[in-house]
């Protein structure tokens, strides 16, 4: 019986090894590729984090600029306002009235404040006198102002005269309303600085 064994084992043991031969003769299956890992979702949530932070950043920054952009517009708009502010002159006369002071002393203030800023100074008259009369009274109009503006330290070279005399009214009409409005200096940017073009 233990012949029978060893012959019963032996034979197993040749027809598991040929199975085993054929089975294993062709080329072995290929592995499974492993499965991607799913991405940890703490990435994910941190790189969208960072896009949302970079995101609100800029719209910070946007808002900054525009915000920027609207103060300078509304001090330009402040500024210009102040310098094209007419003074008036009494009949025949280019003294400085005291109404003129105060529309010149807040001229004074802005263009200490803006060095670069000039502007030529128009003297106008009313349709009263001969055009040669007017044309010298409105040159001195506008050199009574510039004076005005220099005796507060302010450079001279900043500012230009020009005269008029009657040619442009700014009121057409024959009537004391209509010459005090004529009889004044106005004032005309030429160089326009820190306050941009």
């Amino acid at each position: 019986m233990a012949s029978t064994w060893k012959k019963s084992a032996g034979w197993l043991g040749t027809l598991v090894l040929a199975v085993t031969m054929v089975a294993c003769g062709g080329t072995p299956p290929p592995e499974p590729a492993p499965e991607p890992e799913p991405e940890p979702q703490v990435e994910e949530q941190a790189v969208d984090e960072a896009a949302e932070r970079a995101r609100l950043e800029e719209e910070a920054r946007r808002r900054r600029e525009d915000e920027e952009q609207r103060r300078r517009e509304a001090e330009r708009n402040r500024v210009l306002s102040i310098i094209a502010e007419r003074v008036h002159f009494d009949f025949d006369k280019s003294d400085i009235r005291p109404d003129a002071e105060e529309v010149l002393q807040r001229k004074v203030v802005v263009l200490r404040e803006y060095a670069g800023v000039s502007f030529r100074i128009e003297g106008h008259c009313d349709e009263r006198g001969s055009n040669e009369y007017n044309l010298a009274l409105g040159q001195r109009r506008a050199e009574a102002v510039r004076r005005y503006l220099v005796s507060y330290g302010l450079d001279a070279s900043r500012f230009t005269t020009i005269s008029y005399g009657e040619e442009r009214p700014a009121m057409r009409a024959s009537n004391e309303d209509a010459w005090a409005q004529n009889r004044r200096a106005e004032f005309n940017v030429t160089r326009y600085g820190q306050l941009g073009n």
